[in-house]
């Protein structure tokens, strides 16, 4: 064989890959058990510090917890449950707001129209409105609504309706592509682990979430359908917000309120204070602070360095309550020392909720000024990702900010004079003049860039910018700075993102059945592997088991790799080419058998049979390859991930089945050794020798035989057709509330006998998932008389479930 030593590296880099990457799924386990051993022992809450740290700690390989999750084999909605949505961007606002609001009685007309039938139509919004507007306007073209400073250049008056429309589409898919990068964006800062996002080809609008091992409906609810709305803020410098905070916690802690510092706080304020002035220390408002209550000083028990901020994960949860019983807010509010723009504190994730809660309360509202918000950092700090920023805004005249999104018309990723990564935006006029006007009356104060009450950035402004052209610079990473721009570009095109389908979800399979699954797999494999032993001896029956676990292992370890999450389907096709594997091993075998009978020594009956069994391995794998390639490039959802771990596992298999196992046979022969192997057993000595199957001289009845199969066959199809699951053919939703815990596997196995077809006595499609996260709600899908629309259908179906499951002993009658 030629090429050993590369065969060699090959197999030796991709076992040292595998173990990599594998690995993160044992460490992941291990933290999860020590989290549990603390929850018993400390409590949740000190568990999830303890997760918390070492989610933004390296601990494992220079990874975080975080990442170390990421890159470790994830199961997917369908194994191990979770959150599965469906959300639609409004496309009807985004052609109101592309219209640039257009209240000409014609636009909203058809715009009205266009969303009533849009709902029963199989067409698309756009199309329908177009043909809506066509059919009221009168004769009046699109262009007259859309040739707007909105659509700028892209639409002129004397633009066709052709022209507009493409437009429009194109604008629109913009506004979708925005709303997905936004909606990943935030499902990455929830922390999911392998979530799948994805456009429903052929819907425009709808986008597809599925969540695995999120319980929490309310949390994803709010940050899937956050406005996505684009704001500037002024600000409160540190040292004039600072005694604010300083009052809250004393009020909060039981003292009294000090109106005479808040007063003096609001005089020094409202941008009053001489450009020359230097900004007070923070130690003299600790010193006033302790002044005034006549106690000890506050802030000197809690830290105040962001880099200590962290520390409090550490603490146990007495020691903490400890601390609140002094401090209520800066127990876990770290205040800022100095001047920082308008950043006031710092605190760990797990409390920000915490501090919300003191921030809105009846004591801040009497101590805060009118115009005072406070709003969280997008991110935590750089190297301690755990640890977030609170900033002190300002509103504007309108009780909001001072500057809407919708004025940035471009953003893009940039560099600055330094080399360091920035984004660059413009404006368009309107914004150019409101953004001279803000950055003027900010100079040398900070001026926050905050999206859906997030603040992903508030840099100090130099000098007033004119032109609306300006330049964001901070401590970013370039792909942070493509992310800022990419949510600064969303501005410009608000799309209202609302939930059409939401479900909370059990596995598919029920527990019982994964596990009863999971122990088939495991004795099938131990039949083939004694199957492989019985057939052609214990040593080359154990070279061919060895290579079907490396196969599968380099296959796990592969698709880990691709951090991919395992589903069903990628379980089917790892079984799939196990198979192959084996036929692989057992062409070579009966290959090396017959050289053997031809009177050929072991080392050249072993190179002939690898030779001569190649060409038909190679073609039989090439041709399933090809398919696996065709449907990852058709596919979708279950089909892809089918083919993703067939692609892989053929891969593996050829390698394994044909150059590993070669190699050690040679590495035996070449050494004398294992050159008594017949490559038979008792059993399989004698199997089909001098067997004889006449199969041409027969082939009047072979062919009578298959002709007739064939024509049963194209009749049932022509006749009955194929039976169609419920993905193809759709199917009725029933949502069932038990009063006690149901096992899914028996009710799955109890509708498949009742639901069935009356006219072919057929057992019909039904598909059976848990719903929540206590036990007792499911939902039923089935086809029963799915092209039937008649309303006694559903009350038909809710009969015959009723009846099962009191015959089942589930509900009482």
């Amino acid at each position: 064989m030629q090429n050993k030593g590369f065969v060699k590296v090959i197999a030796v880099l991709l076992t040292l890959i595998c173990i990599f990457y594998l690995s993160f799924a044992f460490f992941t386990n291990h933290i999860d058990n020590v989290a549990e051993g603390i929850k018993a022992e400390k409590g949740e809450k000190a568990a999830q510090a303890y997760l918390d740290s070492l989610n933004q700690e390296k601990c494992y390989l220079g990874y975080t917890l975080k990442e170390c999750r990421e890159n470790a084999i994830g199961l997917g909605l369908d194994l191990k449950g979770g959150m599965n949505v469906m959300l639609e961007v409004s496309v009807p606002d985004v052609v109101k707001v592309l219209s640039d609001n257009n209240q000409s009685p014609e636009f909203l007309q058809a715009l009205s129209e266009a969303q009533k039938e849009a709902q029963q139509s199989q067409s698309d919004f756009i199309t329908i409105f177009v043909d809506k507007f066509k059919a009221i306007s009168n004769g009046k073209t699109l262009a007259t609504v859309f040739a707007n400073s909105r659509l700028g250049d892209k639409v002129k008056t004397n633009s066709s309706d052709a022209e507009v429309e493409k437009v429009i589409r194109a604008e629109v898919e913009d506004a979708v592509d925005n709303a997905f990068k936004v909606l990943r964006a935030r499902i990455d800062r929830f922390g999911v682990v392998q979530p799948n996002i994805q456009k429903i080809e052929g819907q425009v609008g709808r986008i597809s979430v599925e969540l695995p091992g999120i319980k929490e409906p309310e949390r994803v609810r709010k940050l899937l359908q956050g406005s996505a709305n684009l704001e500037f803020w002024e600000t409160y410098d540190t040292q004039v917000a600072m005694p604010y905070l300083v009052q809250l916690n004393n009020a909060l802690r039981g003292g009294e309120a000090d109106e005479e510092k808040t007063e003096e706080a609001e005089k020094t304020d409202d941008k009053k204070v001489a450009e020359n002035e230097q900004p007070a220390d923070t130690a003299a408002v600790k010193a006033e602070a302790a002044d005034t209550t006549g106690k000890k000083d506050i802030l000197s028990n809690v830290n105040t360095n962001p880099e200590e901020a962290s520390d409090q994960a550490q603490l146990s949860e007495e020691q903490i309550e400890e601390m609140k019983k002094q401090n209520p807010l800066f127990a876990i509010l770290h205040p800022q020392q100095g001047n920082a723009g308008c950043v006031v504190g710092y605190s760990l994730a797990t409390d920000t909720a915490e501090i919300n809660q003191m921030l809105s309360s009846e004591q801040a509202k009497q101590i805060f000024p009118a115009d005072l918000v406070l709003k969280w950092d997008v991110k935590g700090l750089k190297g301690q990702e755990n640890v977030f920023r609170l900033y002190a805004l300002r509103k504007g005249p309108k009780g909001t900010a001072t500057m809407e999104g919708d004025v940035v018309t471009e953003a893009h990723d940039d560099f600055d004079n330094l080399g360091h990564p920035s984004v660059s935006m413009n404006m368009n006029t309107e914004g150019a003049r409101k953004w001279a006007a803000l950055t003027e009356a900010n100079v040398h104060h900070a001026v926050a860039i905050v999206l859906d009450d997030y603040v992903y950035s508030a840099p100090n402004v130099n000098d007033k910018i004119e032109g609306g052209r300006s330049q964001i610079t901070g401590d970013f990473l370039p792909s942070e700075t493509k992310d800022l721009a990419t949510v600064l570009s969303s501005g410009k095109m608000p799309a209202r993102t609302v939930i059409v389908q939401e479900d909370i979800v059990g596995p598919t399979l029920g527990a019982q059945s994964i596990k009863a699954g999971f122990i088939s797999f495991v004795i099938a494999f131990i039949i083939l592997m004694i199957y492989m032993c019985m057939m052609y001896g214990f040593r080359p029956g154990m070279v061919a088991n060895g290579a079907l676990i490396i196969n599968f292992f380099f296959t796990l370890g592969i698709l880990t790799s691709f951090q991919a999450a395992l589903t069903m389907s990628g379980i089917a096709g790892m079984v799939l080419t196990l198979g192959t594997a084996v036929d692989a091993n057992v062409l070579i075998y009966e290959r090396i058998k017959e050289e053997l009978r031809a009177g050929k020594g072991m080392k050249s009956a072993v190179s002939a049979g690898y030779s001569n069994a190649f060409s038909a391995i190679f073609d039989s794998n090439l041709t399933s390859l090809i398919t696996g390639i065709i449907l990852f490039s058709a596919g979708t959802g279950p089909i892809k991930g089918f083919a993703t771990t067939l692609i892989i596992g053929i891969v593996c298999s050829f390698f394994t089945a044909v150059w590993l196992t070669r190699i050690v046979f040679e590495h035996f022969v070449n050494r004398e050794k294992w050159l008594d192997l017949t490559y038979t057993t008792a059993v399989s000595r004698n199997m089909f020798k001098d067997t004889k199957y006449k199969f041409m001289s027969s082939y009047k009845k072979s062919f009578t035989i298959f002709g007739i199969l064939v024509l049963v066959g194209v009749g049932s199809l022509v006749v009955r057709g194929l039976s169609q699951s419920i993905d193809f053919t759709g199917g009725r939703n029933f949502k069932v509330e038990f009063l006690k815990d149901v096992d899914i596997d028996n009710v799955r196995a109890i509708l498949q006998e009742s639901l069935v077809d009356k006219e072919s006595g057929e057992a019909v499609n039904t598909n059976v998932i848990a719903l929540g996260t206590e036990g007792k709600s499911i939902r039923v899908t089935t086809n029963y008389k799915i092209k039937d629309n008649g309303a006694g259908v559903d009350q038909e179906i809710e009969k015959i479930l009723y009846d099962s499951f009191v015959k089942a002993g589930l509900v009482d009658k």
